[in-house]
């Protein structure tokens, strides 16, 4: 996957563009990670900002749209392409600035851009 296609959404991924998807349940491969808190597009780097409850002890982690490979509307349910472990251990998401941040949006496409591929899954 290129650098930039992390920031937006799959073709197949089943995401109608101005889609409100605020409250859709966030599942990795291995599990429910949370819930769509907001989502946003800033410099053009489109994202999620998922709360994860008390999973990751009831903290927020910012997702790139690109790793979504599903949204069931019906379900309100998004799929994710990585397991629980590795949306973890992404850079640490701790204020809403950082969602208006360069620098750290580069940081957390690097660290998904870089992950191994997976085979997508369907919700």
């Amino acid at each position: 996957m290129a650098i930039d296609r992390i920031w937006s959404y799959a073709p197949d991924s089943g995401y109608a563009q101005d889609q409100e998807l605020t409250g859709y349940t966030v599942a990795a491969t291995d599990g429910t990670i949370g819930h769509v808190d907001r989502q946003a597009d800033h410099f053009g780097l489109r994202h999620l900002v998922v709360d994860t409850g008390v999973w990751i002890f009831g903290s927020s982690v910012l997702v790139p749209v690109g790793v979504v490979t599903g949204v069931d509307t019906a379900e309100r349910r998004i799929s994710l392409s990585c397991s629980r472990g590795e949306v973890k251990a992404a850079p640490r998401f701790r204020t809403d600035s950082e969602t208006m941040d360069r620098d750290y949006l580069a940081g957390v496409g690097d660290y998904y851009h870089r992950l191994p591929p997976r085979e997508t899954t369907t919700t």
